[in-house]
This record gives structure tokens, sequence and C-alpha cells, in this order.
């Protein structure tokens, strides 16, 4: 595939605001984890809370998309400069030939969770207002329609929503869209805010971990749920062409087909979509330094991620999950652990496993615990989602 540059990236997560929090904490391993009080709902598990996104203001002519999975791919928009770069980029390709492809999970469902907490106690109806906002906020479009919105972007919009992998896929969309002549470039990003049914949801399939996730740890318990919004944009050529700069090589994708919460035992959907990146970016297992881990602390998914990795990369490449940082966001995950790799390729650094304090023995990768720093060129991530929904992607440095 044709490499694509990016031209700027975002990130908000429970570990900060902007690129500097996020390489700081990883940095100093500090973990934006924290008890779970959601909306007052104590659980005995803990939560990656974005503070302050309930105090984010959209403006009036967009004020009827409020609610908090806008409010925070807002605030996410906000930071380091990006809603002015793709103000920029408007003026350079022109609205119509820039598209917006978002990953969420979730969206706005918290809005229909408030919704039916204030239904009529005799009536049983719900609040007059739920259902003409139901387009703004409780669709699965609306953050995209968002986004569009408020950089001012006409291109094609889109929204994937595959569980896990969802913003993962974005890119492989990007790059299709672009490939095929329907864009010159494209924002793309994941955004996934807290809500009770998801909380609540993986509780009751017993994966919620009781402490902060810990993943490939001989005793994890289970996942951390968290919210983030990360944004990139992507385009065919370096604008900043004196520096080096990241780009996305290649994506693979597959689909396990085997269950609706549990990937395939042998990993063989991982393996798929991990061949399938490297086949598209021409690279070998022993062309890439680093594998970002989907890793979400789970018994199962943990196991069988790497038994795939090992299969591939024997215990040539180290590799870890920084989860323990930022919980699992879901359908953010994909945007995240790219802005994450792009921060890693940036500074060559490799975070250790956090919270992980003795590897699983059963496990056959080479997995890091202890951060490590040195030039690094390319990075392979992993993302898995509910239903066998696999995506890999592997970003490079080049000029």
């Amino acid at each position: 595939m044709t490499p694509l540059y990016f031209g700027h990236a975002t990130i908000v997560s429970s570990i900060g605001r902007g690129r500097h929090a996020h390489f700081s904490a990883l940095r100093e391993r500090q973990s934006g984890l924290q008890p779970c009080d959601f909306e007052g709902r104590k659980l005995p598990t803990y939560m990656g809370k974005v503070e302050g996104v309930e105090e984010v203001s959209l403006k009036s002519s967009l004020s009827h998309f409020t609610c908090r999975n806008n409010q925070l791919a807002l605030l996410g928009l906000q930071q380091d400069g990006f809603d002015d770069q793709i103000a920029a980029a408007r003026r350079r390709y022109g609205a119509h030939r820039i598209g917006v492809l978002i990953g969420t999970s979730t969206s706005g469902i918290l809005e229909t969770e408030h919704a039916y907490q204030k239904k009529d106690p005799v009536t049983k109806k719900l609040p007059a207002t739920f259902i003409p906002r139901g387009e703004y906020t409780q669709d699965t479009f609306s953050v995209a329609h968002f986004v569009r919105k408020y950089l001012g972007l006409t291109g094609p919009a889109v929204v994937i929503s595959t569980a896990c992998s969802s913003s993962a896929k974005v890119f492989a969309t990007a790059s299709r869209y672009i490939e095929s002549g329907l864009c010159e470039a494209v924002v793309v990003g994941g955004v996934d805010s807290l809500c009770l049914t998801t909380l609540y949801g993986f509780s009751a399939l017993q994966l919620t971990a009781q402490g902060p996730c810990r993943p490939c740890d001989a005793n994890r318990d289970g996942l951390t749920i968290g919210e983030a919004a990360a944004f990139v944009f992507l385009e065919k050529s370096n604008i900043n062409k004196k520096e080096p700069n990241t780009v996305l090589l290649g994506y693979g994708e597959s689909a396990d087909a085997y269950h609706m919460s549990h990937p395939h035992p042998t990993g063989q959907g991982a393996l798929l979509s991990m061949q399938a990146s490297l086949d598209r970016s021409a690279l070998s297992p022993s062309d890439i330094d680093y594998i970002h881990m989907h890793g979400t602390a789970t018994v199962a998914n943990d196991q069988t991620e790497d038994r795939a990795i090992a299969t591939m990369f024997q215990n040539s490449t180290p590799c870890s999950s920084t989860k323990g940082w930022t919980g699992h966001t879901l359908g953010a995950a994909g945007a995240v652990a790219v802005v994450l790799g792009d921060l890693c390729l940036e500074h060559g650094f490799l975070p250790g496993c956090l919270n992980t304090s003795t590897v699983d023995p059963t496990f056959s990768s080479q997995i890091l615990v202890h951060n490590q720093e040195r030039p690094i060129q390319h990075i392979m991530s992993n993302f898995f989602g509910f239903g066998g929904n696999n995506c890999t992607l592997i970003l490079g440095k080049r000029r």
C-alpha cells in the first residue's frame, strides 16, 4: 500500500490531555486508573476516567450534539493545536476532499441511560427531548457527524463500530478511501466515553479486574474500562519534509467467526491479521522492532495473543500493552494505541507493562515489564474485538 503520513496527532485519556502529558505519563509510569465510582455507582473495579469532560461546552450552533461522547471528542480535537492544523489543511485541500472516519463502540448511549432514569414513574414515558436528540447524541454516527461539523469538513464521513478494533479499522478504511480517490486526506480517530452499560456489562461478564488491570501478569484478573479520544490526520505526503515523520505502512484485517466474546484459542485470527499487515507493508517479522499488544489483561485475550505472537516472532521481538495506563478504551483503543505508538517512534521508547510484576510463566513472547529507550523504526499494533473482529497496523518512520 502507499504509505500515509501523520500530518498531526492528538490524544486525551485518563492520563492527561495532549501528547506531552501522555509521553510524560508513559516515561514516569503514572497510571490514570482510579476506583470506579462513575455517576455515583461504586463497583468493585477501577476505571480510566477523563476529568473535566462534564464541563466541556459546545458552541451554540453545535449545542444539540451535547453528550459525554461528543464533549470528549471536542476535548480531544482542541489539544495540540489539532483543530488549527485541520483548518490549514481545509484551505490546502478543500473541505470536500477531507474525510472523517471515527471508531466508537457505545457512542452516546449514556444519554439513553439518562433518559430511562428520567422516565415518568406513572406513564413510563421517556422525556420529550429523547427522540428528537437521538441522531445527534445516541446514534452511533453522532460522533463523526459532530467532528465533521466542528472541523468544517464536507468530505465522506463514516463511523465504524466493531468493538475493540473499531478505531484501528478506520486507518485501514482511510487507506482505501485515499487509494480510491474518494478524498485527499482523512481525519481518523476513536472516541469512546464511560457509561453504565459497559461498566456493568463487563462486570456481569466477570471480565473486570478488582484493581488496576495487569496485562500479561501471572495473576491478572481482568480488564479496566477507560475512556479516551484520539485523532490522527492522514495525508499522502509529508508536508514537513525536513523531519522524519510517522507513517502508516500497512494494515491487516481478519474475522475469527468463532465466539461472540472469546478469541479463537489457537490465535489463528490474530495470525492472519498480523501476516496481512506485514504483506501489505512489504516487511518481514525481523523488521518489527516492537509489538504494541492489544493486551487487555483478561486471561483468554492475553494468552491467545501471546500464542499468536510467539508463533510468528518466536521470542525475538519485545512486546507489551499500555492498558495499565489508560485502561481498555474499547472503541477508542485503536486510535489511542496508534498515537501512543507515534510517541514511541518519536522518542525511541518502549513502554513496559504497567502494574505487571510477574509475567505469566506459560507465555513464550518477550514481554516487557520495564521501560526501555532505544531507536525503533517499525511498530506493529494489534487490536482484537468481540466477535473476532481483528485488525493489525504497522507504523514506521519515513521522510
